[in-house]
């Protein structure tokens, strides 16, 4: 009997990341789960606690470290890994941060979990994704490429720069055999929504908000044989809001 397929997937414990880990598993494959949290024994898919890794993708020392601890479990063959952690600090309730008033370990915490664990994790299990001629996935955002009401500036200049990382990976893992996409969700119904959300919600051309399924949908396609020849590229994810 053939192995059921390997995902490994940080950010898992909510929203678009929980959304992720049913599709996935409804498809039949293993889901390797990845969280600041520990594993919620509420969650319905079979193997759950024993698939979750607890890391905190802010220390790049645990970040390094829970590599070989993956590793392990993936048994030598990855089929997709989907960086979809990140994290938007706000300031005293709930205020943007701006480049005027983010501190310097703000701007380092954001970006060791919104992106430098990004090319660590995949250049970590880099060996497993050959084997698998296996796909990665970026969650990035459409504030990567605009001013957002909500979203501070270390959140949005490191989802541009895993935009970019994107794109240098794609390069780079090609000729391995290994493809490298993004998403760039944008109002998305999660608990990172900021209130006034329903503001922007009259001005995107959809005049809704997106579900974490719908998301999850696009992030399985680009895991799945039917994108075989895409690589490099950010798909938009938003309801026409970028236009």
């Amino acid at each position: 009997m053939e192995k059921p397929k390997t995902l490994v997937l940080t950010g898992a414990s909510r929203g678009i990341g929980h959304a992720t880990v049913k599709r996935f598993s409804a498809e039949g494959w293993r889901v390797l789960t990845c969280s600041r949290q520990p594993f919620d024994p509420r969650c319905p898919w079979p193997g759950g606690e024993d698939n979750h890794i607890q890391i905190d993708l802010a220390d790049p020392n645990k970040t390094i470290q829970a590599i070989e601890t993956i590793r392990e479990k993936v048994d030598g063959r990855l089929d997709a890994l989907v960086n979809n952690a990140g994290i938007s600090p706000k300031g005293e309730g709930g205020k943007r941060l701006n480049t005027l008033e983010t501190d310097l370990r703000t701007w380092g915490q954001v970006f060791h979990v919104n992106f430098f664990a990004s090319v660590i994790l995949a250049r970590g299990l880099q060996a497993e994704l050959v084997a698998a001629q296996g796909a990665v996935v970026n969650v990035t955002s459409i504030a990567g490429v605009r001013v957002h009401p909500f979203a501070g500036a270390a959140y949005a200049t490191s989802k541009a720069a895993l935009a970019a990382l994107t794109r240098e990976m794609a390069h780079d893992f090609g000729p391995l055999g290994v493809r490298v996409n993004a998403i760039a969700p944008g109002e998305v119904e999660t608990a990172i929504l900021s209130p006034g959300t329903e503001k922007i919600v009259e001005t995107l051309p959809m005049r809704r908000l997106g579900q974490p399924r719908e998301v999850a949908d696009a992030i399985w396609f680009l895991c799945s044989p039917q994108s075989s020849y895409i690589s490099g590229t950010e798909i938009e994810v938003n309801g026409a809001q970028h236009v």
